[in-house]
């Protein structure tokens, strides 16, 4: 946070923003542009599908008018695989003062500019590590990339391009990250790209599955498949450029899966010696659970253990504002929140993540207000 302000602060000298131009409609790019717009930057839209640049402009992301000059600010949302290209028509063409990219690989496209244009010293690598599963300009939102980690690779860029690439991170509300490439592509792969061919895989399995079986989904099923849903083409591009990382790590993962395999199947085998099976398995689960309380908490600090009260609620109108104004009102925070819906009823279990301390208060609170709560604690 601090490293943003500074940076918001140096540009009066170093390099502003008041007009730009997104080169993409898409989910990316759409949102870039909402989000400048909102601080009142002068936004040009270009995109390949003059559809998508209607409807992002009806949206009220910016104009489909080409600039009548150079601008400060050009945004790259495009995929991987046509970035460099793009980049590097930009500038030639000295269409912007600054140029960006939004791609999810970073060293092969700052290796491919440079060979087209030699050192770019008007161009910075980026990255917001934000997204949805839906695509395109329908699925934007001006606050996608709030409280967001974005990654700057600044390769050969200025100072003053730099300082732009900060700024619209700080713009769009997102909290600067600088890194090289080639280790922003190699963290990438392990914190997205290999879980979203992991969570495609799950949910191929579910393609052909029983419709008893799939009716018996779970809030979790949908947690683990969630970003299955996202564009294919999308990923193909994204997972061919990053193939090195990406394959490294999924060669790691199917030890892990073989391991468990191995164990299940001496047991199939051998169902009255399952000692050392289990133990194989535990040992798994165990490293999962290692893994999963690193991952950053909230505000990006260190995870931390909340309460969880189940709460039941009616599938109407306003029944989860209501629910959230009463939480309110009894003095305690939501640190999170998730919905299970339940199969066949109209009703829904909403799990209220708060702090340990506030458990038995939120809970008397909302009981003495007639809501159905589930004690987690018998």
């Amino acid at each position: 946070m601090t490293q943003r302000n500074e940076h918001t602060r140096m540009t009066s000298a170093e390099g502003s923003i008041s007009s730009a131009l997104v080169v993409g409609s898409g989910l990316i790019g759409t949102s870039v542009a909402l989000a400048l717009v909102r601080r009142g930057v002068v936004v040009h839209l270009t995109d390949r599908d003059p559809v998508a640049v209607r409807r992002a402009a009806d949206l009220g992301a910016g104009t489909p008018d080409p600039p009548p000059s150079q601008v400060d600010l050009a945004v790259v949302a495009v995929s991987p695989s046509a970035t460099a290209t793009v980049v590097a028509g930009l500038l030639a063409g000295n269409v912007a003062a600054t140029v960006v990219d939004t791609a999810g690989v970073k060293a092969g496209i700052l290796r491919e500019v440079a060979a087209v244009v030699g050192a770019a010293p008007h161009f910075v690598g980026t990255h917001p590590m934000a997204g949805r599963e839906r695509s395109g300009p329908g699925a934007a939102r001006a606050d996608l990339f709030e409280g967001r980690p974005w990654v700057l690779t600044p390769g050969a860029a200025d100072a003053r391009s730099l300082s732009r690439a900060h700024l619209l991170v700080s713009l769009c509300g997102g909290l600067a990250v600088e890194m090289d490439a080639t280790a922003h592509d190699a963290a990438v792969a392990l914190v997205s790209h290999v879980p979203q061919v992991a969570a495609s895989i799950v949910a191929a399995r579910l393609a052909e599955g029983e419709d008893t079986a799939l009716g018996l989904t779970g809030q979790g099923l949908r947690d683990v498949t969630r970003v299955a849903a996202s564009d294919p083409d999308l990923w193909v591009d994204v997972l061919v450029a990053n193939a090195e990382p990406v394959a490294r790590i999924l060669a790691e993962l199917r030890q892990d899966v073989d391991a468990v395999v191995h164990a299940l199947q001496d047991i199939v085998e051998d169902p009255d010696d399952p000692e050392w099976a289990r133990t194989s398995l535990r040992e798994v689960l165990l490293r999962g659970n290692a893994g999963r309380a690193r991952l950053p908490g909230k505000h990006g600090g260190r995870s931390t253990a909340y309460a969880v009260v189940p709460v039941v609620v009616s599938d109407r109108p306003g029944e989860l504002a209501r629910l959230v104004n009463d939480v309110g009102a009894a003095g305690v925070n939501i640190e999170d929140l998730r919905i299970e819906h339940s199969p066949g009823q109209a009703v829904g279990l909403v799990e209220l993540a708060v702090t340990p301390e506030a458990e038995t208060q939120v809970t008397a609170a909302l009981t003495a207000l007639g809501w159905v709560v589930h004690a987690e604690k018998a």
